[in-house]
């Protein structure tokens, strides 16, 4: 795959910021992740969002224009304008189980670092659990595969449970020609009959939950 303006997406815990990190870092290009953009530097972190036309603009100054890029992190509801430019879109998907595990291994390891406040985790596990639910109406795999399917790009699916490295290099090895699906590693699930338009990312641990 030649450089281009990429987009990924999953779940939270499915690991589209690694992977992200390690294209872009491949191409020498640059890599944003949607909740940098989202929220606005507090501290404690994710208290305060920004609008979405504060969002559009950051962007807008920071990378957008570029030729190249990788973004991580789904902007339902609000990126369209970044997603209409982007080329190609890669799609990481994981066992529930698997995924939670993750989110509690990285829970784990920001607590290293100092207090972390456990109603925020509370929050945070159950709304990052139900992405599999398809009776939750926040972000979820029913929506974004309702999303999906109405991209015109290119799509790639990966499965997250193998290392980075792998998932890096099938993106690498990946050439796009229209914008029929890469056979995937896990089927596509049905969609419900209606779909959330426009989720939040969902609280975030170690701080005051904001809806």
């Amino acid at each position: 795959m030649h450089r281009c303006r990429l987009h990924v997406l999953g779940a939270s815990g499915s690991g589209t910021t690694t992977l992200g990190r390690a294209v872009a870092d491949s191409w020498s290009v640059p890599h944003a992740d949607a909740d940098d953009y989202f929220w606005v530097p507090t501290d404690p972190p994710f208290t305060t969002k920004r609008t979405p036309a504060e969002r559009l603009a950051l962007m807008d100054q920071m990378f957008a224009p570029r030729d190249a890029w990788v973004l991580s992190g789904a902007m339902t509801g609000w990126g369209e304008q970044i997603v209409e430019t982007c080329s190609a879109i890669v799609f990481l998907t994981l066992d529930p189980d698997v995924r939670m595990s993750r989110l509690r291994e990285r829970e784990s390891r920001r607590r290293e670092g100092g207090a972390m406040d456990d109603d925020a985790w509370r929050d945070f596990r159950d709304w990052a659990r139900s992405y599999d639910d398809p009776s939750f109406t926040g972000r979820s795999r029913h929506q974004h595969e309702a999303w999906l399917a109405a991209r015109s790009q290119p799509i790639l699916r990966l499965d997250a449970a193998r290392t980075v490295t792998e998932l890096r290099d099938e993106v690498l090895a990946w050439e796009p020609a229209d914008r029929r699906t890469r056979p995937s590693r896990e089927p596509a699930q049905p969609l419900p009959q209606s779909q959330s338009q426009s989720p939040s990312p969902g609280p975030r641990p170690g701080n005051p939950v904001t809806r």
